[in-house]
């Protein structure tokens, strides 16, 4: 059994970019198509002193002990998939995503959040792109491969994981990817947020209006009652806070 390395791990996800439909248009030659891309992948990791961890279909998981080398071999697999003759002149696009972390080891392999995210930020890509998390940006510094330059694509927002900030290791001047990664959209958690905070808002104002618009009535009203009523006041007022916490944290 191969030993994996433990401690700080960069994990690299790979696949291929509509393979489906390749499959679709090349038939039989698909089969000749995924040979080369896994001995292209295997090749370029494996010089690198990558580890493979599982391989499904078109897809890799491969892990380094360093975040530089998972970089090299990501780029060097990109120039290879790229140079390479395709069967009926076809271009066979593949999407890499990086992160770095310390992921629990156990008897079954890697588990943890870490894995977790280097396989969303993977997916938020397109064909023909290396993404990269902001921790494995922040260890390769500015010891890049040659050829190869960083563009910041901001904060993303991936599922199950909420935020990321992702980076785009482009190659050999490349520019960076016009279309937008496959993320989810922030607008559907801050409609909720905002509108929930408006409701919120709006009632306090209509309570404190009805309790000052006449100031003879609440002149009438008793010391305890008017207490009374701004503690129950409050108390909804958190609550409403409450649920609207409750509903971040399990839908965020």
């Amino acid at each position: 059994m191969t030993t994996l390395p433990g401690g700080t791990v960069t994990f690299v996800f790979t696949d291929i970019e509509g393979s489906t439909k390749l499959l679709q248009e090349l038939g039989d030659d698909f089969g000749d198509i995924a040979r080369e891309h896994r001995r292209i992948v295997r090749e370029t990791f494996g010089a690198q002193g990558g580890t493979e961890i599982d391989t499904q279909g078109d897809s890799f998981f491969f892990s380094f002990s360093r975040a530089r080398e998972a970089v090299a071999a990501a780029v060097a697999a990109q120039r290879g998939l790229r140079d390479h003759e395709w069967p009926r002149g076809v271009e066979v696009r593949v999407r890499m995503g990086l992160h770095t972390g310390e992921p629990n080891l156990g008897d079954e392999g890697y588990v943890g959040i870490d894995v977790v995210r280097a396989a969303r930020i993977s997916a938020a890509g397109h064909g023909g792109q290396i993404l990269v998390s902001e921790t494995t940006r922040a260890l390769l510094g500015n010891q890049l491969p040659a050829g190869v330059q960083v563009h910041d694509l901001g904060q993303q927002t991936l599922k199950d994981i909420q935020h990321e900030h992702i980076y785009e290791l482009s190659v050999d001047g490349a520019s960076a990817a016009s279309k937008p990664l496959n993320t989810l959209s922030p607008s559907r958690s801050t409609s909720l947020e905002s509108r929930l905070e408006e409701r919120i808002s709006n009632y306090v104002e209509r309570q404190l209006e009805q309790a000052f618009s006449d100031p003879a009535a609440a002149a009438a009203v008793p010391v305890k009652a008017a207490s009374g009523g701004l503690a129950i006041l409050v108390l909804l007022v958190g609550a409403l806070v409450v649920i609207v916490l409750i509903i971040k944290l399990a839908f965020f």
